[in-house]
């Protein structure tokens, strides 16, 4: 379905609760807006095919101009708000986008980017500064109903660059419906119950694309998004009590700060409004996910993606608990395992994760990007490595670019990353590579103390007996580092590759 469908159904319901102010916005307003903006686009000359570029906060313009984009036939870029008016800048050009939308708060990112793109016009969602024109005005009027030519758009999203200038991740526009069926719309419904009835909890960055497409997904569902400005876990508890949410989505870290809350504050409030808490985005330790599961109960699951959509794993708690460590089983696609000479491996050995059969995609201006995620049968990867076991599930080593050599010894800093972060002391942990004359690479593990955890080499030797107790002496740091924050998305994403620049210089 479409929200158009949900507002002519039930007008007066919520489709955007933000969290925070508790302002709404119902599915009537949704649809009337978001059809005043798909006419702007048209007079602007926008057709199906172009692209659009978004600066938003989590605020309701993602929503009202994101339906736009959708039922106009566009690819809309949505850019991060944390960038630098240089990268902003980048991406609007890379994506070919003529239209730059623009929050009211971010008026001055993007007036600096607009400087190097002498031809792209550009509005404030509200307001005029600078080059930015105000979409408000242009939009007042309306018209508040379709545009006759709609059709199906989609997003064209930026990897977060952790490998290098972010990479433009390029679906095939749809050529359904505006309302027809998306892999998480299928998987919401069929695997964890959203409906109509959904109260869900957006916690991340919406510029980002799983919390973007799950939040649209929700919509599309006729649920009600309460959207956090920012993720804070008491806050997020709060939240969950307050709108008696049943579904939200999680990524590991959100779940290491609940986890780390004092007992009385998670046993003061009432979470049983929730029927699915769902995570993705990285790995997440096997303690933790014990943890959360006693906390809960068996509502939660975890699927395994990314923003090039090629194909999804999915578990379910119960089945988590049979196969601890595991992603799950592929819903989109059909999984492989192969070794570097393109041979496909058998169940138990260890290889990239490909998927045959899924969406395709091409990573934009970058011909030999896209070939170097396929290989010569057309299947599609992440940049992932694991191994399926006999019934088909799938277990994560790490990132084939993530991995340490030493010795001659393949070592996944994910399994030493998934042992620290358990330590009562240790707040995040990333474990990298350095060179090392001897081995080639060693073990360097940096170490977001705990707040109140003295930082010395006391707590690093604790650390390194600790993960010898777990891991062996082989997998163990040779050093420890200490910093007062990692960098990271907050997403959960780490920026692995600018810490390893840090540190091996």
């Amino acid at each position: 379905m479409h929200p158009a469908e949900h507002a002519a159904r039930h007008p007066g319901k919520a489709a955007i609760i933000m969290a925070e102010s508790g302002e709404r916005l119902t599915y009537r307003e949704l649809d009337d807006r978001s059809n005043a903006s798909a006419w702007q686009l048209r007079r602007l000359g926008m057709r199906r095919g172009d692209v659009v570029a978004t600066l938003f906060a989590n605020s309701p313009e993602v929503f009202v101009f994101g339906w736009a984009a959708q039922r106009t036939g566009l690819y809309q870029t949505a850019i991060s708000n944390k960038l630098s008016a240089r990268d902003v800048a980048y991406i609007v050009a890379d994506s070919g986008a003529r239209l730059l939308l623009v929050s009211p708060e971010y008026a001055d990112l993007a007036n600096a980017a607009l400087a190097e793109l002498p031809d792209v016009r550009a509005f404030l969602w509200t307001g005029a500064d600078g080059r930015l024109e105000d979409w408000s005005v242009a939009t007042a009027d309306g018209p508040w109903t379709p545009v006759p030519d709609e059709s199906a758009g989609t997003d064209l999203l930026y990897s977060s660059g952790t490998t290098g200038r972010p990479k433009g991740v390029m679906p095939a526009l749809p050529t359904g419906a505006i309302g027809a069926e998306t892999p998480l719309t299928r998987m919401g419904s069929g695997l964890y119950g959203m409906g109509e009835d959904t109260l869900y909890l957006s916690t991340s960055p919406l510029y980002h694309a799983a919390p973007l497409r799950w939040a649209m997904a929700v919509q599309q569902l006729g649920g009600t998004v309460v959207v956090m400005d920012r993720f804070d876990a008491h806050t997020a508890l709060s939240l969950i009590e307050r709108y008696a949410v049943t579904h939200g989505t999680f990524v590991p870290t959100h779940f290491i700060r609940m986890l780390k809350l004092p007992e009385e504050v998670r046993a003061g409030v009432d979470l049983s409004s929730l029927r699915a808490v769902v995570h993705a985005a990285a790995p997440c330790p096997v303690p933790v996910k014990e943890a959360m599961i006693e906390w809960l109960g068996p509502i939660v699951h975890e699927y395994y993606s990314g923003t090039e959509s090629c194909g999804i794993t999915a578990i379910s708690s119960e089945e988590w608990l049979r196969k601890p460590g595991s992603v799950g089983r592929a819903v989109v696609g059909r999984l492989h395992i192969v070794d570097d000479s393109d041979r496909e491996l058998p169940a138990g050995e260890t290889g990239n994760v490909y998927f045959s059969d899924g969406p395709a995609f091409q990573y934009l201006n970058d011909p030999e990007k896209t070939a170097e995620a396929h290989n010569a049968r057309g299947w599609a990867t992440l940049g992932d490595i694991g191994h399926v076991d006999e019934e088909g599930y799938l277990f994560l080593s790490d990132r084939k670019s993530f991995m340490i050599i030493s010795g001659g010894v393949n070592i996944y800093p994910q399994e030493i990353e998934n042992v620290l972060v358990t330590h009562p002391s240790v707040a995040d942990a990333a474990v990298i590579g350095v060179p090392c004359e001897e081995m080639g690479e060693m073990v360097l593990a940096v170490v977001q103390p705990a707040p109140g955890v003295d930082a010395g080499d006391s707590l690093a030797e604790e650390l390194r007996q600790f993960t010898r107790h777990a891991l062996g002496g082989v997998k163990t740091p040779k050093r420890v580092a200490f910093t007062d924050a990692l960098p990271r998305e907050p997403t959960g994403k780490l920026f692995k590759r600018k810490l390893r620049d840090e540190y091996r210089a």
